[in-house]
């Protein structure tokens, strides 16, 4: 009786297959392999005895009764890995000669002698996710610092935008001012040179005659439309009169003779509220001899005219210099002002015969070795998932490509200690992407579970 035991119990242990000696498997899949009698191929194909798992021959469709041998095309094979990252191979890998697997688990068949090199990858990849963890810690304390930075910059700028309106405001009222003093200063010059007495005065008449025979080149006694237009100009900014502002000067369509250019031009000329004659014309008028008085009637009109045009130009300074603050305060440099300091930055790499510059919130230039400059894109909005919308920039219209489209950039933002421009590449035509790493774009680190790194040796 007990020699019959023992035959069942060794039947038994032979037909019996534990799944932790059948290799290929990870711990996930081993409820699928438990020893029974028959064996259930993963795809649902097929039922086949258990004892033909692993015995070199493919079965299933799937591969998966082969999982530890080399019999399935289709099959995989699990790399325990013990100490560093657990991985997948294709079967036929299995048994090859080559080994795979950092453990060796592959060349089971010991025809070749696999060293464990685990143990030593693990180690360089722990130290590698240590480097890394401690780059994103300093990232974020200078993202911190650069977030202080950006939020004060910010409210300078909020500032310096207050400060020019109210300065703007403030040269709006003078320029008003020295235009009233400007125009003061050309009456009482002209009314001194006997320029805005009445055409019934002699000497007023004597000049409106002159005037009018310099105005008319043709001497035929008439004025016409281009006659004028050669001879007067607008007095706001010296351009040419249009034939309609000269029918409206003249009263009228048609030539006009002398009576009729006292009464209609003469007047608007002697008002010098909207036209003027050219310099070169008033300077043929031989104006009567200066005297003291209007030779300072002379000198106000000029510092007039150039303290005038000297506000001009500081009026329109300030309106540029609020225009670009405006411009920057419009965009969105981040939830907490991060990239702010990258304003009015660009940074340069040179690949090969080009040098890439990149300016964020700008624009993205190619430059070769030839001194040729193209642009590869103008700012127009971040770009990232909305998870990480930070993460990505995009620029577009840049130049078109020969017989292509036009050029546009794609910029990837990583965290690094150092805010630098990575590396460059066109993946398409005309499609370029490019890597920036800054601390601003650092994140907290997530403690546990990146890499799935086996902690035991």
């Amino acid at each position: 009786m007990q020699y019959y035991i023992l035959v069942a119990v060794a039947i038994w242990s032979a037909v019996f297959v534990d799944s932790r000696n059948i290799r290929g498997i990870s711990l996930a899949y081993r409820k699928f392999y438990k020893e029974k009698k028959t064996f259930l191929c993963l795809d649902g194909s097929k039922i086949i005895p258990f004892d033909q798992v692993n015995d070199d021959y493919c079965d299933c469709l799937d591969g998966s009764d082969e999982p530890g041998t080399a019999a399935c095309l289709n099959g995989r094979f699990y790399c325990t890995n013990r100490g560093f990252r657990p991985s997948y191979i294709q079967s036929s890998r299995v048994n090859d000669g080559i080994c795979d697997c950092c453990d060796g688990y592959d060349e089971h068949d010991n025809r070749t002698r696999c060293p464990n090199t685990c143990r030593n990858l693990g180690q360089q990849e722990r130290a590698a996710l240590e480097a890394e963890m401690r780059a994103v810690d300093d990232g974020m304390r200078l993202k911190r610092q650069l977030i202080k930075e950006g939020v004060s910059m910010w409210q300078e700028k909020q500032n310096q935008l207050k400060d020019l309106r109210r300065i703007l405001s403030g040269l709006q009222t003078k320029l008003d001012a020295h235009r009233e003093r400007k125009l003061e200063a050309d009456a009482h010059q002209a009314k001194v040179m006997g320029v805005l007495k009445s055409p019934e005065d002699g000497a007023g008449g004597e000049i409106a005659a002159r005037i009018f025979g310099q105005l008319d080149i043709n001497k035929d006694g008439s004025l016409t439309v281009d006659e004028v237009q050669a001879g007067v100009v607008n007095l706001q900014d010296d351009g040419n009169l249009t034939e309609e502002e000269v029918t409206a000067l003249l009263g009228g369509p048609g030539p006009a003779d002398l009576f009729r250019f006292q009464q209609t031009l003469w007047r608007s000329l002697q008002a010098a509220s909207n036209v003027k004659i050219k310099a070169d014309l008033t300077g043929d008028l031989d104006p009567p001899d200066e005297g003291p008085g209007t030779s300072a009637a002379s000198s106000a009109a000029r510092h007039g005219e150039a303290d005038l045009k000297e506000m001009e130009e500081a009026l329109e300074t300030t309106r540029a210099e609020i225009r670009d603050l405006e411009k920057v305060l419009s965009t969105d440099y981040g939830s907490s002002k991060e990239f702010l300091y990258l304003q009015g930055q660009c940074f340069q790499l040179v690949v090969y015969e080009y040098t890439y510059s990149l300016c964020p919130f700008s624009h993205v230039t190619q430059k070769s070795s030839t001194g040729a400059e193209v642009s590869l894109g103008k700012w127009q909005y971040w770009a990232g998932p909305p998870e990480q919308p930070y993460s990505r920039m995009e620029f577009e219209g840049g130049v078109p490509c020969w017989q292509g489209p036009l050029r546009t950039t794609l910029v990837t933002l990583t965290c690094g200690t150092e805010t630098a421009l990575r590396w460059v590449r066109e993946p398409a035509k005309c499609r370029y992407v490019m890597e920036l790493r800054t601390p601003s774009a650092c994140e907290q680190r997530r403690e546990a579970g990146r890499r799935g790194v086996h902690s035991e040796l």
